[in-house]
């Protein structure tokens, strides 16, 4: 058979690329749950909500605190895993290239220059002869595999569904980063408040010292009566350093999420502010495709089609490879006959490799590979079953917490009236001053829990729009829409 017939049927096998081996990818089915079906009948009462696809988008703004809205949008501009998550994402892609790289033939330059000298006797007194040559050579080399077998398909399917799978991560760092950065500002908002409620106590309490011991000096009450109004005012005194570390903490915090150095936050967070609250008490509805789109979930999706392509690519290691390797150029002993006519040469060599024994490896690693796509379905299976529990969770533990908010402020109303009725009896000696105690305790205590299930209410809030997979679309639509300077810095 002539050369040109066997160029001419190696060049149609890849022209056509007649056979793909492996398994080919199907999509898992749709999450069985519904997430309408999640939003179970609320126990709640107050103003209702149906969350919508857009105000996922930006869920933060739904709390009306323009500082929050701010620092998720530095946080999500300078944060350090972002940039890491957006350095992934470049790296996929080049690696994308590298393996598209394969389907296209490869081709180099070269050129020399060789002078040699050699030796040889000769004649009968046996005279060394010397002599020299001089070899000009430039031209091409080319090779290229034949993907007949689909081998460099199916490591191009895998390296797109590994972009795909790592942009998904990106925006799951998206969603995750400003949640976060929502509860931080929470925490810090609830730091502030039970501060200012321990530090109006601590007045009161003076107070009620400054009295006492103005009544001892008088003779009306006892030496006991004013140590325990002094322990009692110590005891709330000792709290406060404990919520001044606490919000130092969550202010360096969220420093570090926006991506600035710790210590900058603290003047623009000086001033008290209340805990942002979301304008509804009960989430009726949720968007049913919520599920799917959550990046984690499209994550381990991908991940799955990635795994699945990559049986392909171990699968292709059993079969022949066909290669072409050829190369053109010129050769003169003669620099100036170098691009003369007669100095051409070239040559071209079809070639075929098949593996015959490489001791079961091969097929190990298809092995290998297969397991590891059991290990991405379950991975993805799980992703689905997490999913359903954050939202289910975050839902019931919102509803809940405001039924335990309404117990509380009731109980702080109560305490509130309790304090100004022992304080009016013991005046007129009616009852010990023990009960002032227990009362200005109980009041200082469900006032901070008071504050903490406000923080709580809003923490789960936060939350449920996390498990819903919130705030990733903003990003996408900033960098789609931003200005060229902003598109060049979060430029993937």
């Amino acid at each position: 058979m002539s050369l040109r017939y066997i160029l001419s049927a190696l060049v149609c096998l890849a022209m056509t690329g007649c056979v793909t081996v492996g398994p080919d990818y199907k999509q898992p089915s749709a999450p069985q749950a519904s997430v309408a079906d999640i939003a179970t009948a609320d126990s709640g009462q107050g103003p209702r909500v149906s969350i919508t696809k857009e105000s996922l988008t930006s869920w933060w703004q739904v709390f009306g605190d323009p500082m929050l809205s701010d620092l998720i949008q530095e946080a999500l501009q300078g944060n350090l895993d972002v940039r890491q998550a957006r350095a992934k994402v470049r790296e996929a892609r080049a690696q994308l290239t590298m393996t598209r790289a394969g389907l296209f033939p490869s081709l180099d330059a070269s050129g020399s220059y060789t002078q040699a000298r050699s030796v040889t006797t000769e004649g009968a007194n046996g005279e060394a002869l010397r002599a020299e040559s001089t070899l000009y050579s430039a031209g091409f080399d080319a090779s290229w595999e034949i993907d007949i077998f689909g081998g460099t398909r199916r490591g191009v399917e895998a390296a797109e569904a590994d972009i795909q799978s790592e942009q998904a991560s990106l925006e799951s760092v998206w969603v995750s980063l400003a949640a976060e950065v929502a509860q931080t500002y929470v925490s810090i908002r609830s730091y502030q408040q039970r501060l200012k409620v321990a530090e109006d106590n601590l007045k009161a309490q003076a107070d009620t010292l400054e009295i006492l011991q103005a009544r001892h000096k008088a003779g009306l009450s006892d030496e006991l009566d004013v140590q325990q109004a002094r322990y009692n005012l110590e005891s709330s005194r000792s709290s406060i350093p404990t919520l001044k570390s606490g919000l130092e903490s969550s202010i360096n915090a969220l420093a570090v999420l926006v991506g600035k150095m710790p210590g900058t936050l603290q003047k623009r967070l000086d001033q008290a502010g209340a805990i942002p609250k979301a304008p509804f008490s009960v989430v009726l509805k949720i968007p049913a495709d919520t599920l799917r789109k959550r990046p984690d979930i499209r994550q381990a999706e991908r991940a799955l089609a990635a795994q699945t392509a990559r049986i392909g690519e171990a699968t292709a290691e059993l079969y022949p490879k066909f290669y072409l390797v050829g190369s053109i150029g010129l050769e003169s002993m003669k620099s100036a006959k170098l691009f003369n006519a007669e100095s051409n040469v070239w040559s071209i060599l079809p070639s075929v490799t098949w593996p015959i024994f490489h001791a079961g490896s091969i097929r190990a690693n298809i092995e290998v590979q297969s397991a590891k796509q059991e290990q991405a379905a379950a991975q993805y299976e799980k992703a689905v079953l997490t999913a359903v529990k954050e939202i289910r969770d975050s839902l019931t533990a919102f509803n809940q917490e405001q039924n335990r908010l309404a117990a509380l402020s009731s109980a702080v109303e109560a305490a509130q009236s309790a304090a100004e009725i022992a304080q009016e009896k013991y005046r007129n000696g009616l009852v010990s001053f023990n009960d002032v105690l227990d009362a200005q305790r109980s009041l200082f205590s469900y006032d901070d829990q008071r504050i903490s299930s406000q923080e709580a209410i809003t923490s789960d809030i936060i939350s449920l729009y996390k498990a819903l997979g919130g705030g990733w679309q903003h990003m996408k639509t900033g960098l789609s829409q931003g200005s060229p300077d902003q598109s060049k810095r979060t430029a993937m």
